[in-house]
């Protein structure tokens, strides 16, 4: 419980239940609830999308609101649903920005594989839709907004507005607003000839502000405009500040070294519980795993290989390069030489896609394979595998490997971003024993990926050290509980700061 309860208004572009196409919504449906248990006053905001619509939540109205845009005020509705937290003791509000020209599509951001042409016309009402509530809340409700906590480019706006055209409103003065990066290499970049559409002053178009080389970079200009930026890991934090990881972005974000801090992502440990997971074919806990046997069963079953006590390895990630997947396919002939088993699930380039399910043929009776995204045999992946394979060239902080730790399913990760950070790295040293939680991958290599698959699987026979390793991963506290106090204690900061500097 936080001593100096706040209120805060977290805005993202996705949460779970409500919309999803990554992790983001993972961490922004999560993160609120956590923050809520502390004594936190929490909203969270969200556009209205179609599937929110479609969804099984129940909305009610709570106001117009009228929403300045290069084109003219656009009357805006605002909808309500309430999520109980800690069986009703606290709460979170979650608030929609309803503008159904904008947001009522098949999708959050594309339509198949294009980007929607007029995104940068929808981030920036949704931005500016923001602004609107801060002020509402204040004049009308009287809820003086302490901490705005923005995440990504879809909301980066609102950083720079409060900064900007919006800085002598007097409803929205105080507010401190920090920004999350996700994951660097996505930034919101449009045309610069479509400036105009985020209505600031042409004189913030340069390189000092959102100008990026000829483009309008809108993840930029909240890194340069927010009052701190966080990141989700400790050591993605130190990696962004490189031009390997900065994606373009390192030396805006070296000049904000010093307000920039490395905060690693949780899980929902409700949702991801071996001991209640429904879509389990069998329950187990870190005391009694028999149940992990039987569900390493019927996931060979499920994809037509033998029922073995060969060590079954688990794959489930975006079929891309930056996943580390043009590894995989690399050495799988290699792999598949050894005694043991490979099971993927995932969906991505199809150039990637194609190989993968001509290895499978290839392999029928070691490989299993499915194309496409399903949320229960992600599940049953993660409770049968018994070796979980994250190659990621850079992972900001990643959270199957966290799933995997949950439900005794062994991590072979790159050593970089949150995996570095999350996963403790088994070596041969004596006297290691019951700390290690996995194994790291130090090169970006395929001889170097196989050679730890290879320790891995030698370890694996090794019954007593395994068991070790397990316990160890399912002992490891993965809960959002960590993480919520120490945005608590940057929240409580900014504030106090302000406090100090007013008096």
């Amino acid at each position: 419980m936080t001593q100096h309860p706040l209120n805060l208004l977290i805005v993202s572009s996705e949460a779970v239940p409500y919309a999803k196409t990554g992790g983001l919504a993972d961490v922004a449906g999560a993160l609120p609830l956590a923050l809520a248990k502390l004594g936190h006053d929490v909203i969270l905001l969200l556009p209205r999308y179609r599937c929110v619509s479609e969804s099984s939540q129940s909305f009610q109205s709570v106001c117009r609101l009228h929403v300045p845009t290069p084109q003219g005020s656009i009357d805006t509705l605002i909808e309500e649903d309430v999520i109980p937290v800690s069986e009703g003791e606290y709460r979170v509000r979650v608030w929609t920005i309803r503008n159904d020209a904008f947001f009522d599509r098949p999708g959050l951001y594309q339509d198949w594989s294009n980007d929607y042409p007029d995104n940068l016309d929808r981030f920036s009402f949704f931005c500016r839709a923001t602004i609107e509530v801060i002020a509402y809340l204040r004049t009308a409700c009287r809820w003086n907004t302490h901490i705005l906590h923005l995440h990504d480019w879809q909301t980066a706006l609102c950083a720079v507005y409060l900064k900007t055209i919006d800085r002598d409103r007097p409803e929205v003065q105080g507010v401190h607003s920090v920004l999350t990066l996700h994951n660097v290499g996505y930034q919101g970049l449009f045309p610069g000839e479509q400036f105009d559409k985020t209505s600031l002053p042409r004189s913030l178009f340069t390189p000092a502000g959102l100008e990026y080389y000829g483009s309008v970079n809108l993840l930029k200009g909240g890194i340069i405009f927010a009052d701190y930026v966080t990141t989700v890991s400790p050591t993605y934090a130190r990696e962004i500040l490189t031009p390997e990881f900065g994606f373009g972005l390192d030396g805006v974000l070296r000049n904000r070294a010093d307000q920039l801090l490395g905060i690693p992502n949780g899980i929902d440990i409700d949702r991801w519980n071996p001991e209640t997971d429904s879509y389990l074919p069998a329950k187990y806990s870190v005391i009694d795993r028999s149940g992990k046997r039987m569900c390493k069963q019927a996931l060979q079953r499920e994809f037509h290989l033998p029922e073995s006590s060969a060590p079954l390895l688990g794959v489930i990630a975006r079929l891309t390069s930056q996943k580390g997947l043009d590894l995989v396919e690399t050495i799988i002939p290699r792999l598949m030489a050894m005694d043991l088993q490979l099971v993927m699930l995932g969906t991505g380039e199809p150039e990637l896609e194609d190989k993968f399910t001509l290895l499978q043929s290839r392999y029928p009776h070691r490989m299993g394979l499915r194309i496409g995204f399903d949320e229960w045999l992600a599940h049953r992946i993660e409770g049968g595998a018994d070796i979980f394979v994250m190659p990621s060239r850079y992972e900001p902080c990643g959270l199957s490997q966290l799933y995997s730790l949950r439900y005794g399913t062994v991590p072979v990760v790159r050593k970089t971003g949150g995996l570095a950070d999350t996963i403790v790295p088994w070596t041969s040293k004596p006297g290691q024993a019951g700390q290690a939680t996995g194994f790291h991958v130090e090169a970006n290599t395929t001889e170097a990926l196989l050679a730890v698959l290879r320790r891995a699987v030698t370890v694996y026979q090794d019954r007593s050290t395994w068991d070790h390793l397990i316990k160890a991963g399912m002992t490891t506290d993965v809960s959002w509980a960590r993480s919520a106090n120490k945005y608590d204690e940057l929240f409580v900061s900014l504030v106090r700061r302000e406090k100090r500097s007013v008096s």
